[in-house]
Parts: structure tokens; sequence; C-alpha cells
């Protein structure tokens, strides 16, 4: 055997190691008491309803949710929650399992590239920076559009990145066509950004670098039509069941939403940088030395063209969103990882020149550490909780965690053992984010799990269930039937516009002459909505269930 084949068979096996050891790993750290919190609201719930109703009705084309036309977002992410419900039943942890599986396709891809632009060191630190990092992590278990977004569009910015890097022939054309479909399947998952996004960066990429050769290169014919025809089909369909859809979802769901303050989510042009400092945590601390190292002179353009795409890819979908009039968390989410790549090249390179430079950071991080840590104890003392002492104790062990791992972080680093600084820092972060994700039920009270779980053997058929000045969005998924909603419409309003919805959008009038006739009607509300309720002497309101937030009333005693 030539030594050439026998290093290509060693090297293959070391990828194939190191997959299993991260899919192990990171697989592990995302599945742990996947299923155990209830669904959040609102997001959760409303990407866990419109599905179940997709299964119930049959109709994978118009989305609904509680019966209502909701056209915000195309329907592939619907798809994948009512397989999943279909192929694990209706639950927690079968309506995460997708989230949880993009998010480690996520690590796995950004190990790939690191690997393959840079060396397998390089993968390896920047997948766990990735998986570890506080809202990865976080995004990783929860039920919304924006992780499967970040992944997609990752990979297919990823795959046109490394297909650059390829002569003319089989592999590159198929890493250009993945390009293309992941895009589309990106913009099937949250509409044009999915195709926008990725051509902005590649685009401003090509300028820079004077690679306008691509053009001719990226198979934009083959492409484009693997793309239309994955991304196009649905969007017919469902124009031509709902002649309204063109209107809202092109113009009020992507124009609009962009340029103006009409979802009332505006937030100031400096919002993302927090949260990216924050989200990032703990690795922020070395963020500013990676991105001063990637960060090529305009001489040396051409032989830091892969950095400088990362940095592209960070920079414009910071600035694209922090000039949106339309601003939630999750949104930042696809430049984290470009940022784990910069982070894990920075550090790979500096390992090779032992720990000058780190301390510092580690430095920075026991800090952060503390102030951390005093946040969680005053959070344990004051902040509310159906069980204030076992909150105590949670609170307590994440400070714990937080500050031991950045005193060993830095004890190691301080023992020039950069690599052990590191595993150290990634084993007590795994701890922290483990604990802390165990510590949220006793955080979150806007679930009415619990109420509606306790409502649920008391119903029958004919009987209605009313929300009363408010909608709570996991209440349809866990009473598994749609139910009316008294003195609000909010996100729903554009649903009632174009279908007669009167029998299940009523307004307060309409409701209290249903509470007083003989049917027998459940309402749920707030405790401070029917502390109001009973001061004004509203009659036959009889409590059968309660929390901390909320009340379960009947207009019947038995």
């Amino acid at each position: 055997m030539s030594p050439t084949i026998a290093a290509s068979r060693s090297t293959v096996s070391r990828v194939w190691r190191d997959l299993l050891l991260l899919t192990l790993v990171i697989g592990g750290l995302f599945g742990f008491m996947l299923g155990s919190r209830a669904l959040g609201t609102p997001d959760e719930a409303r990407y866990s309803e419109i599905p179940r109703e997709m299964v119930v009705t049959h109709n994978y084309v118009t989305p609904r949710l509680n019966g209502v036309k909701y056209f915000e977002k195309p329907a592939f992410f619907y798809w994948l929650q009512s397989a999943a419900i279909k192929m694990f039943g209706l639950g927690e942890w079968s309506l995460r399992f997708w989230t949880a599986l993009f998010a480690l396709a996520g690590g796995i891809s950004v190990y790939l590239a690191g690997n393959y632009l840079f060396n397998a060191r390089t993968g390896l630190i920047s997948a766990v920076i990735l998986a570890t990092s506080l809202l990865y992590y976080g995004m990783s278990r929860v039920v919304t559009l924006d992780m499967t977004l970040s992944v997609l569009m990752s990979g297919s910015l990823f795959a046109f990145l490394a297909a650059t890097h390829l002569t003319p022939g089989r592999n590159r054309r198929l890493l250009f066509w993945l390009f293309y479909v992941l895009a589309a399947l990106a913009t099937l998952t949250k509409g044009l950004i999915g195709i926008v996004v990725p051509g902005l960066i590649i685009g401003s990429w090509i300028a820079l670098t004077n690679q306008w050769r691509l053009l001719k290169e990226i198979y934009l014919p083959s492409g484009l039509t693997l793309l239309l025809l994955i991304a196009v089909p649905w969007h017919v369909l469902v124009i031509k069941a709902n002649p309204e859809f063109f209107h809202f979802y092109f113009i009020h769901e992507h124009f609009e939403r962009f340029l103006t303050k009409v979802h009332q989510r505006y937030q100031p042009p400096w919002f993302f940088i927090p949260i990216v400092l924050l989200g990032l945590f703990p690795w922020t601390v070395f963020l500013f030395q990676a991105i001063k190292f990637n960060l090529p002179h305009l001489r040396k353009l051409h032989e830091q063209q892969d950095a400088l795409f990362l940095l592209l890819w960070v920079g414009l979908i910071f600035v694209f969103f922090s000039v949106s009039d339309s601003k939630l968390i999750p949104y930042i989410l696809p430049i984290f990882p470009p940022l784990a790549l910069l982070l894990g090249r920075y550090l790979s390179a500096r390992w090779e020149q032992g720990t000058r430079g780190l301390t510092a950071s580690y430095w920075g991080l026991l800090a952060t550490s503390l102030i951390f840590a005093i946040a969680f104890v005053a959070i344990g003392y004051y902040r509310p909780s159906p069980n204030p002492a076992q909150l105590r104790v949670h609170m307590a062990a994440l400070a714990i965690i937080l500050v031991l791992g950045a005193m060993s972080a830095l004890w190691l680093n301080w023992r020039r053992n950069p690599r052990a600084a590191f595993v150290s820092l990634m084993v007590s972060t795994m701890l922290f984010l483990m604990s802390l994700n165990a510590s949220l039920p006793l955080l979150d009270t806007r679930s009415v799990k619990d109420l509606a779980l306790a409502l649920k053997p008391q119903l029958k058929t004919r009987d209605d269930v009313v929300t009363y000045e408010t909608y709570y969005q996991d209440l349809p998924f866990y009473l598994q039937r749609r139910v009316t909603i008294a003195d609000w419409k909010g996100e729903l309003e554009f649903g009632t516009t174009v279908e007669d919805d009167r029998a299940w959008m009523i307004d307060k009038d309409t409701f209290w002459r249903r509470w007083q006739s003989p049917a027998t009607i459940y309402m749920m509300t707030s405790r401070k909505t029917y502390e109001q309720l009973r001061n004004t002497g509203k009659p036959d309101l009889h409590l059968i269930a309660e929390n901390a937030e909320n009340v379960v009333l009947r207009n019947k005693s038995d």
C-alpha cells in the first residue's frame, strides 16, 4: 500500500471517529431532558399546534392555528413536525425532536467545514464551541423555525465555499447543487430570507475577491432549476387554495415586516450586540482576539478568502437584522456557525504558540462568571417560583458550576496546558447548560399544561372552552381541540378577516350571552381578570382549577 493511500485511509478513519464522538457527545447534550419541560408559549405551542392540526385535518397545504388560517411562515417545518407526531406521538419530546436533530447537524456541519477549510482540530474545537454556546444550546431545545433555518442556511453556505476549493468535476457540481437544495429548503422554512441572505454574502465575497468567473462556474441554470422545483410548488398550491396568501405573505410578512414596525417588534439598532455577547457565552471572552486574528489585511484578501467569507457572513447578517424594524433574539442565530469557526481557528492556532494571549481571556471569564453567579443567587431568592426552596438549590448549583469551571480553566491555562483548559471549560459548560435546562420548569410559569390536563377529563364533546381576553397558545395543543377566543385577535386577526370565524372569535357581549345559556362553558383567564370579574359581580363563576397565573372557571356548579 502506498503512503498516499495509507494517509488517505487514516484521514477518513479519523473523520469518522470524530463524527461518532461528536454525535455521541453533542447528541447527548441536546437530547438531555428534551421532553421534560412543558411547551413554552407562545412560540413552542404555536409551532406544535399548527402541525397537530395538519395531522388531524390531513391538510398539509394551508397552515391553520386554532382553525384559523396562519400564513406567516412556509410549511416545511410544519411538515417535519407532522412527521414527528406520526412517528413518535403527540408529546414535548417528539415536537422538539427535529430542532435538536438540526442542532446536532449544525455542529456536524461546522466540524466538516472546519476540517475541510482549515484542519481537523479546528473543526472539533469549532463544533464544541457552537454546541456549548448559550444561545445555540438554548435554541436546540425550543420548537421554533430559527434553528432549522440557521442550519439549512449554514449548510448551503458551507457547501458553496467548499465547492470553490475543488476543480471542475462531479464532486464540485454536487456541492454546488447541495448549496441550491439547502437554500431552497431554507426558503421553504422561513421565506425569501433563505436565498436572499446567502446571495448577499456570496455576492459581496465575489466582488471583494474579484472572482467574477465563479458566476459561470456555479451551475446557475441547473441549480436554479433545483431551487425552484423545491421551493415553488407549495407556494403555488397555497396561493391557488388561498388567493389572499400572496399579499399577506410576500408583502406584509417580508417587506412590511423588515421595513416597518407593523409587527410591533422594534428594537434599537444595537439590540443584537448584547444578544451575541451573551449568547456566545462562555466563548465570548475569546471573540475579539479571534476576529482580529482572522481579519485579513487588504493586501492579503486572496490568501485568506475563507476567513473573509466567514467574516462577511457574520457582519452582513448582523447588519441586515440590525437595520430591520422587526427584531427577535433568535433572528441572529445564523451568525453563530461562522463565529464558532473563527473562534475555533483562533484557539487551534493559539495552542501552537502556548498560553500567551489566553490568560487575560480566562481572567475575564472568571470575572464574568462571578457576576453571573451573584445574579443566579439573587434569582433563587427573589424570583417567584412554584417551588422556591428547590429554585434556590438549582441557582446555587449553577453559580458553583460556573465559578469552579472558570477557576479550573484559568489554573490549567496558567499551568501552560491550553488543551486541558479548553476541555475543562467544555465539560463545566456542558454541566452548566444541563443544570440550567433542569431548572427551567421552576422559572417558567406561563404554561397552562397543568390546567389543560385538569380540564380535559371533565370535557364533553359539546362543551365549549373559551379563553377570555387572551389566547393561550398551548391550550388547544394540550386539549387537542379548538377553543373559542373572546375579546382577543392578535396574530389571528388576518385569518379572521378572510373566513367567517364568528363562532370562534367572539366579543365580550357574545361571550356573556353564551355564559348564561344552558350550555356548559369553561373559561380560562388570568387570576387578575378573575378577581376583576368577581368584584364586578359577574354571575356563575365556579372555580374548577387554578395555578399561580391563571384559572379555569365553569358556568355551572356541577
